[in-house]
């Protein structure tokens, strides 16, 4: 994963910014992510990427890495509380492991 390998073409660039400055799209997206996921034209490998909080796919299409750390925070509802476990199921997206669940995440 370089910045070289950015694909600057991906929509789902396009939804984390809209979703890291609009506290009511994100309030939408935690309640009906489907209906949000739909307003964008992903292609099926980042809408995919995005359901299964698959971060490996999502980098491996181009996504931006610092717009994974902040996908990694709104997915995982940690804007107030910190970030470990967001960054926990980012790396463990990327490393292809089994994601830590909330208990095991915060007590790294």
């Amino acid at each position: 994963m370089s910045l070289q390998s950015i694909n600057r073409a991906l929509v789902s660039h396009d939804l984390v910014q809209d979703l890291k400055w609009n506290a009511d799209l994100r309030q939408e997206f935690e309640k009906d992510e489907s209906s949000v996921l739909d307003r964008y034209d992903l292609t099926p490998a980042e809408r995919t990427a995005i359901e299964e909080r698959d971060f490996r796919t999502l980098y491996d299409l181009g996504f931006h890495p610092y717009l994974g750390a902040q996908f990694a925070r709104i997915l995982f509802a940690n804007n107030k509380s910190g970030a470990t476990s967001a960054v926990q199921h980012l790396l463990a997206s990327i490393r292809q492991e089994r994601v830590p669940d909330r208990s095991e995440a915060s007590d790294a």
